[in-house]
């Protein structure tokens, strides 16, 4: 006969490993608001509405636009998608080196970029065809502002304000709060997370380890912003220091959603009528705000993170950022084991390939929920 103690063990293990089975995944979302809609809003919300995780909280970093204009962006975002429960911290304005007149002297001489960001210049765009093909061009320059201008929101002011912890410590704490459980979701310039390792050394340790929206290997496409430079992304670009720092620290784990599988992954007006047939708050956020024909290179990081079955194609490779402040300044490097060099150069999981359509319909779903 089994003892009271022996049957109370008996019940007790199946209910604890089905409690751990419902125990949420954790991510930190470190994040260029710009908006509204939009790739950058479409990659929070694709986090926010996933099942079972839960999003500890948001960090700005300047990257497509300046800080504060997508604070207050983001902060929209989440009243009109009703997830004004999670808390948004304002970080980094500036990269860490990279200066604005120094890069636009040097694109006189080296040649211009497509994508200067919150600097202004308009972005690589896509423009859907008849035959469902789509054709990247480049729109005239948007209007630009200083760094705390913030030009009226189409979307409306946020009631809501951000805390007053600023992102690098926010990013700290919240990894000693939950040591080991946390993936950090980077898809901006990393700025913030080169000043969360810079402050405390065991950061990167703490994690799960990070995913990362950047870098580009070899992307075979006509679009004239990688086939001429298939080594520059804007991410890594903007940031080549923060980058350099992210890159050499202790994370358990990288994965670079690179240029490479994103352009795989257009976001079309078929995505668009699809996710508009629902009446959801975060489906009426995206038909409103997110008509712009572009790829979905922060959705699919985060996707993929949710659902690492979505990349079909990976490599491998010890990857660096080259700090030369010559003409490939900010240019992504990579070895394999044989050739790295002796400078601590970290392994990442690079992606390459999607299965689109699964992607796609895993997109919609949760736009839709």
């Amino acid at each position: 006969m089994k003892s009271a103690r022996t049957f109370t063990l008996a019940l007790a293990l199946p209910l604890a490993l089905a409690c751990c089975a419902q125990q949420p995944r954790l991510v930190l979302v470190d994040q260029d608001g710009s908006g509204p809609g939009g790739s950058n809003q479409m990659a929070i919300l694709s986090l926010l509405q996933a099942p079972n995780v839960k999003v500890l909280g948001i960090t700005m970093v300047t990257g497509n636009a300046w800080c504060d204009e997508e604070t207050l962006h983001t902060l929209r975002m989440l009243e009109l998608t009703g997830h004004t429960d999670v808390p948004l911290a304002k970080g980094a304005v500036f990269p860490l080196v990279r200066d604005e007149q120094e890069t636009r002297l040097e694109a006189a001489i080296d040649g211009q970029v497509t994508w200067l960001g919150a600097w202004g210049q308009g972005p690589m765009t896509l423009v859907e065809n008849k035959d469902g093909t789509v054709t990247p061009y480049t729109p005239a320059d948007l209007k630009v502002h200083g760094p705390y201008e913030i030009p009226p929101l189409a979307e409306g002011m946020p009631t809501i304000k951000p805390i007053d912890e600023d992102a690098a410590h926010f990013l700290i704490r919240q990894v000693h709060l939950h040591p080991h459980e946390v993936t950090i979701y980077a898809a901006g310039p990393l700025t913030n997370i080169a000043l969360a390792i810079a402050l405390d050394p065991e950061f990167a340790a703490l994690t799960k380890g990070i995913v990362l929206m950047g870098g580009s290997l070899n992307p075979q496409t006509d679009d004239p912003e990688f086939a001429t430079n298939p080594r520059h992304e804007f991410n890594f670009w903007f940031d080549p220091e923060a980058t350099h720092m992210a890159l050499h620290a202790a994370w358990p784990r990288i994965d670079v959603t690179t240029v490479d599988v994103s352009i795989k992954a257009p976001f079309t007006q078929a995505l668009v009528d699809e996710i508009s047939k629902s009446k959801s708050p975060t489906a009426r956020y995206i038909a409103a705000w997110s008509q712009e024909k572009y790829y979905m290179w922060d959705e699919l990081a985060a996707c993929a993170w949710l659902d690492p079955t979505l990349i079909t194609g990976e490599k491998q490779l010890y990857m660096d950022i080259d700090l030369s402040h010559g003409r490939s300044y900010g240019d992504t490097l990579t070895w394999n084991e044989k050739l790295k060099p002796a400078t601590g150069v970290r392994l990442v999981h690079a992606q390459t390939d999607v299965d689109l359509p699964k992607f796609q319909k895993m997109f919609v779903g949760l736009m839709t929920r």
